[in-house]
């Protein structure tokens, strides 16, 4: 598991939750494109590729067999099971994005996002949400890749998951694309400058003055 450094680094990231269906794959590449101190977790799931996904790219595709494995083994930070499928989040793989310096956001659903929260009480979660329900809508029946009842299922996991809002941090309301993503980049550099993230800066200071008004520093 992570140091209390990668932890603290994990929290100042802003780990994100964002909702599968309200258009966050467009929001989170023009933000990694946008900004070079991020890095997108990569889920594992047990659901079948679509045309053009790529193992290790979109996701890591597992077996039910290899996914319940990581789950035995501990290798996952969290996991759901969402329309029959499991979605994970591979604990190595964040880790080595914090070591090298990113702020590593996780694209998870609800049920993963509370379990983090419950692990690390100051991590920050946003839920993306369209303007409104029949955009909603539109967006799922426009993609063009699932029949009409999984766009019901879909639907119906919204108003589920509609039902745990509160517990989140902060709402972004996806809408005009630019206007999302710098709202995200906002709050998350808003979480780097807050106190209660920076005691190891503020304690050093102290004693930077505590000493200098002693006169050990010249």
């Amino acid at each position: 598991m992570a140091n209390n450094e990668d932890k603290k680094k994990a929290l100042d990231a802003a780990i994100a939750k964002l909702e599968k269906d309200f258009g966050k794959g467009t929001v989170m590449k023009s933000l990694l494109q946008k900004y070079d101190n991020y890095a997108l977790s990569i889920s594992a799931t047990t659901r079948q590729p679509r045309p053009g996904e790529v193992d290790g790219r979109e996701y890591f595709f597992k077996t039910r067999e290899e996914f319940e494995q990581m789950i035995v083994e501990d290798k996952l930070l969290e996991h759901a099971q969402y329309v029959g499928n499991y979605y994970g989040t591979p604990r190595d793989y964040v880790e080595h994005k914090l070591e090298d310096g990113f702020d590593v956001i996780l694209e998870i659903e609800i049920q993963g996002a509370l379990k983090v929260k419950e692990k690390f009480p100051d991590t920050v979660l946003m839920f993306l949400m369209p303007p409104t329900a029949d955009e909603l809508k539109k967006r799922l029946e426009g993609r063009g890749t699932e029949d009409e009842a999984t766009i019901k299922k879909r639907l119906l996991r919204a108003v589920e998951e509609s039902q745990g809002v509160e517990e989140y941090d902060y709402i972004v309301i996806n809408d005009v694309l630019d206007d999302c993503v710098e709202q995200i980049h906002e709050i998350i550099g808003n979480e780097h400058c807050k106190a209660s993230n920076n005691l190891e800066k503020i304690n050093q200071f102290r004693d930077e003055l505590t000493n200098m008004w002693k006169g050990d520093i010249r």
